[in-house]
Parts: structure tokens; C-alpha cells; sequence
């Protein structure tokens, strides 16, 4: 028996913790809700406002209202006022455009032609017109138009004479359809009303029609000035019979929980009032409440949900208890099955790691097999190249060889000059071998390095020294469209010279049968890359053209090589990051490759 009055007694407890709790965050998200949506409508009035404030400025400024502030009796200049506001307001997209003078009478309208034109008369009573008067500024003011009875938003700013004397007032009036066209209500909640207040506490913007034109000051609102029934002509401005009620805990100081008996019966509200920028306005969101019930509602089931989860926890726990013997010797079971299952786990994990470390191990003797495999087809270009090598070696060597003979002959007859002038020639001809045998170097060199940034036409330069070495190519016309400003791209120069060397070598020796064997070599660019491209007038590639990139293909004898150069060029040339393509020429006989490298990356 204490058990079941224990357990009742913690569910009352529980509910009313939760109904509490449930109130308490209701009350936070409708006011979270309110501060929101005031915030939203802060920014669509500051935005109107920044739109027109400076217009009435920018008018002020134009020379033909100072004129007709000066000279007010001149008919035609009037005429010529009247129709120059009509255009300013067209073009402002206003509803009315018109000029004061310091008495605050109207000489000069946009609407002068109808019948409810402002021509002829006093606004001094107006505060856009004292206001720019006292402070010889801009001022803003709403109001509901004398003549039209429409609302408006007024913006006004004095006329200037050189001396800097008010000479009058421009006054421009922007209707507030267009404000009213961006109000939504909340969009979280289908009972939410707004009203826009002035300085006197009176709505002229409402969500709810039967709410404009109303006194918000509540019960303790006295006597209405004359200053607001002159702002509004017309309308009676009866108060809203409303009741404040006492503030729920947790909310901030700008909201209230109010009772609305406007409408016979009574409504409740949570009231958030917000001040508008720059003006004396302030806008007052008012959400019902009707969802904090429902809020509470359900923080009243979650409650009891907790109190029954927790009341089946404990008798589970009570069970778990009686049956604890049962499942410790279950548990001892499972343990043991765990831990021959973690066994066979481990055994499997080492014998992946090994695979893991046999497979990088093939890897890397698979890169040292390319790498050599490279440098090997490197070495057999040499190979193919020394007969042109030797033939120009042979050449500087006999001339040498003639020059140091004549110099001795010189030497004996004692003509030094003679002399002097061989031993030059013979410097300069060491110096040609030494470049030639240099570029055969450097292109022999394994590349280990990584890729870097490098000039495109330097390798273009080396290929070119190493393939007009050779005997073959003594007949082949090249042309070279060499770029004056550097080609910075991705890669590694011996890598890109050994590709280069073997394009050119199978250039020359696809157009060595024609009667005028040619090749041309240009660079272009795009956004992201640069495309050298070998072009020759040979004979051209078989139909399939990517078949020439296989290994061990070739359309040559034995003798000139055995198929691997396209294949490891587009190897070095797809590890730069690149690409390397060819296609029978479009405009002639030939061949036409393309060495695709990305452009250098800029940093800015």
C-alpha cells in the first residue's frame, strides 16, 4: 500500500514540475517568435526610410525652386515648378511633390492640375515643415493627408539661398502602400496581429483592419492632444478596451501578457513593443498564447512518459536483480565466445597487414622497375643518337686537329697574331663540343626529384641541341615558334626533355621520306594549361591512333627502336599530372602530337 501512494505522489509531483516547465518555454518561444518578427520589420522600415531620406536633399538643390521661392509671383516660373515636381515625382515613384514657403504656404505642387491640388495652401502647422525650419535639416513625418485623406510618409528638407537663408521647404510624400506590401503576419503562427504606433500611442498600421486608427495607451491613456486629432481627420481614434495581466517568469522587460476585450470576447496575448528607427514609432507584436497551452499540454505527456519510463526501469531493475545468477553465467559465456572471436579477429588483422605490406612492397619494386625501364629507353635514344654525335664531334676535332697544326707552322715563322687567332677558333670550337656533349648528359640523368614549376621552352630548347646532333635530321626543316615571355608550368625539366627528344625523334624519322621533310613546334594556352604541339608531314598514324601508345607497337623497323617511347612518355607525362594525345593532322599529311602540362598556380 505505502508503494502505490509513494508512486502517486511522485506522479502528481511529475505533473506539475512538467506544467510549470511546459508554461515557462511556451511563454520563451512566443516571445523568441515576436522579437523576431520585430526585428524583421525594424529592417523593412529602416530600409524604406534610407530609401527616400535623401531625395527631398537632392532636390533641394535644384536651381529653379530657389527661383521661385525668390520670385513667387511669376506665373510662368511657377508653371515651369509645377511641371518639374511632376517629373521628380515620377521618378521617385512618390505620390505628391511640393514647395513651401516660410509661412508654410504652398506655391508650387506636383498635383497642381487636379482638383484636390496643394497649391494655395498652409501646412505650417505640419512638423515637417517647423521641424525643417527650426533645424535646418531633413525631417520625416506620418500623417493622413489633409486634402486626400490618405496616409503618408513625409519627407522634407529647407531650400537655401547662397548666404545659406531658408528661403523655403520641399516636401516629398510617399504613400505607405508600398511599405504595407512587405507586411506578413508571423509566419509560425495564424494568430499574430502588429500595429505601428506614433508618439501618442495611436496604431496607423494594423494587421487587423478593425485595429487602425486606435488608442493603445490602455486604461490608463488621458485625454487625446490636438496635435494627434489633426494627424488624423476624421477618425474618431477610440481606445482598445484591453487588460494587462500579470507577466509570466522568464521574459524580458519589453513584453507583457495582455487581455483584448475589443472584441466581446476576450483574447489573450503575449505584447512585445520594439522602437522603430528614427523615428518616434513603435511597433507592437502581439501573439496568442493559445500555443503555450498546447506547449504545456505536451510537457505534461513527456512528464508522464518520464514517470512511467522510470516506474518500468525500476521494475525492470528489480527483475534484473532476481535474476542476476542467470545472467552472470551468461554473461561468463558471452565472454568466452568474445574472446575467441577477438582471437580469430587479430589472427585476421595480422594476415591483412601482411598483404598490405606485400602489396606496397610489388608497388615499389614496380616503380623502380619503370624508373629503370625509363632510363633504359633513355639510354637506347642515346644509343640511337651517338653515329649523329660522332659525325658532329668529328668535325670540330679535325678543325682543331688543322688549327694546332698551322699553329706550330705559325710559331716557327713567329707570326704570334696567326697564332692567337687559332687558339681562338680552337676555344670556341671546345666550347661547342662541351655544350653538345653537356644537353647528352643532363638528358641521360635520372630525374628523382618532385615536380616543380619550370620553363616549357628551355626543355624545348635541350630536345632540340640533342635531335639537330643527329645525321638524320642534317635535312629536316624545324620550325620553332619559339614564345618571348617565359611558359611556366608543372613538371620536371629532364622528364619533359626526354619526351620532347622522343616526339622530335619520331617526327624526323616519320618525315626523313618526303622530298621536304618539315616539323613545327608552337605553344598555346588556355585558363588552366599549356599545349605544346609536334607536327610533321609524314606519313601519319596507323587508323587506331591510341594504339601507338601501347608497349612494344611500333610501325618502324627493329632497327630504330623496339615500340616503348610513346607508351613511357605518356607514363612521365600522366605522372607530371599532364597529358599526352595524338591524331593524324586535319590540314595535310602528318602526324600531330599534343603535350597537355598545367599552367603554373597564382596566388593572389
Amino acid at each position: 500500500m505505502s508503494y502505490r501512494i509513494g508512486a502517486f505522489l511522485v506522479f502528481c509531483l511529475t505533473l506539475l514540475v512538467s506544467w510549470t516547465l511546459g508554461g515557462w518555454v511556451g511563454y520563451r518561444q512566443v516571445e523568441q517568435e515576436s522579437l523576431a518578427e520585430s526585428f524583421r520589420y525594424r529592417q523593412l522600415v529602416a530600409n524604406e526610410l534610407n530609401r527616400y531620406l535623401p531625395i527631398p536633399e537632392l532636390m533641394a538643390e535644384h536651381p529653379l525652386l530657389e527661383a521661385a521661392l525668390a520670385a513667387p509671383e511669376d506665373p510662368g516660373l511657377i508653371l515651369d515648378v509645377n511641371q518639374e515636381m511632376q517629373q521628380m515625382a515620377a521618378i521617385v515613384g512618390s505620390s505628391d511633390v511640393y514647395l513651401l514657403d516660410t509661412t508654410g504656404l504652398t506655391i508650387a505642387a506636383s498635383n497642381y492640375r487636379l482638383e484636390t491640388s496643394f497649391v494655395g495652401q498652409s501646412y505650417h502647422f505640419r512638423p515637417y515643415f517647423s521641424d525643417a525650419m527650426e533645424t535646418g535639416g531633413s525631417a520625416i513625418y506620418f500623417a493622413l493627408g489633409q486634402m486626400s485623406g490618405i496616409r503618408g510618409l513625409y519627407f522634407s528638407h529647407p531650400i537655401r539661398d547662397d548666404d545659406g537663408s531658408i528661403l523655403g521647404v520641399i516636401v516629398v510624400k510617399v504613400l505607405v502602400q508600398e511599405l504595407e506590401s512587405q507586411w506578413h503576419r508571423p509566419a509560425s503562427s495564424q494568430e499574430a496581429e502588429m500595429v505601428v504606433l506614433d508618439r501618442a500611442g495611436i496604431s496607423f498600421l494594423a494587421s487587423n483592419q478593425a485595429w487602425l486608427y486606435r488608442d493603445f495607451n490602455g486604461p490608463e491613456s488621458s485625454q487625446l492632444s490636438e496635435a494627434s486629432r489633426r494627424r488624423y481627420p476624421g477618425r474618431t481614434l477610440d481606445p482598445i478596451n484591453f487588460a494587462v495581466l500579470n507577466k509570466p517568469s522568464g521574459l524580458s522587460d519589453q513584453s507583457r501578457k495582455i487581455l483584448i476585450l475589443d472584441e466581446g470576447n476576450g483574447k489573450e496575448y503575449l505584447s512585445v513593443r520594439t522602437p522603430l528607427p528614427r523615428l518616434d514609432w513603435t511597433l507592437q507584436v502581439m501573439v496568442s498564447t493559445r500555443s503555450v497551452l498546447w506547449t504545456r499540454f505536451g510537457f505534461l505527456l513527456a512528464g508522464a512518459a518520464l514517470f512511467f519510463g522510470g516506474l518500468l526501469t525500476w521494475l525492470y531493475v528489480r527483475e534484473r536483480y532476481r535474476r542476476e545468477a542467470e545472467l552472470a553465467h551468461r554473461g561468463e559465456q558471452l565472454e568466452r565466445s568474445v574472446a575467441e572471436r577477438t582471437a580469430d579477429l587479430e589472427r585476421s588483422n595480422l594476415q591483412l597487414l601482411e598483404e598490405v605490406r606485400e602489396r606496397e612492397h610489388a608497388q615499389n619494386e614496380l616503380r623502380e622497375t619503370q624508373h629503370e625501364l625509363i632510363q633504359a629507353a633513355k639510354l637506347a635514344a642515346l644509343g640511337q643518337m651517338s653515329a649523329g654525335l660522332n659525325h658532329e664531334m668529328n668535325q670540330p676535332l679535325t678543325a682543331i686537329q688543322t688549327y694546332a697544326r698551322n699553329s706550330r707552322r705559325f710559331l716557327e715563322k713567329g707570326a704570334a697574331e696567326m697564332v692567337d687567332s687559332n687558339l681562338i677558333e680552337i676555344v670556341s670550337l671546345c666550347d661547342k663540343m662541351a655544350e653538345l656533349t653537356r644537353q647528352f648528359k643532363v638528358f641521360a640523368r635520372k630525374s628523382e626529384g618532385p615536380p616543380t614549376i619550370v620553363d616549357l621552352r628551355l626543355a624545348v630548347d635541350a630536345a632540340l641541341k640533342i635531335i639537330t646532333a643527329q645525321q638524320n635530321s642534317a635535312s629536316t626543316l624545324i620550325h620553332w615558334q619559339r614564345p618571348s615571355e617565359p611558359v611556366q608550368c608543372h613538371g620536371d625539366l629532364i622528364r619533359i626533355e626526354q619526351v620532347m627528344v622522343n616526339l622530335l625523334a619520331n617526327a624526323v624519322q616519320a618525315a626523313e621520306e618526303r622530298e621536304t621533310p618539315e616539323i613545327s613546334i608552337d605553344i598555346t594556352e588556355d585558363e588552366h594549361h599549356w599545349y605544346c604541339t609536334v607536327r610533321d608531314n609524314g606519313s601519319g598514324l596507323p587508323g587506331k591512333t591510341e594504339q601507338v601508345f601501347e608497349p612494344f607497337f611500333t610501325t618502324k623497323s627493329v632497327k630504330q627502336g623496339l615500340g616503348l617511347g610513346l607508351s613511357i612518355s605518356r607514363q612521365i607525362v600522366d605522372a607530371l599530372g599532364g597529358r599526352l594525345t595524338g591524331q593524324n593532322r586535319e590540314d595535310g599529311p602528318g602526324a600531330e602530337f599534343v603535350l597537355t602540362l598545367k599552367k603554373r598556380e597564382t596566388r593572389e
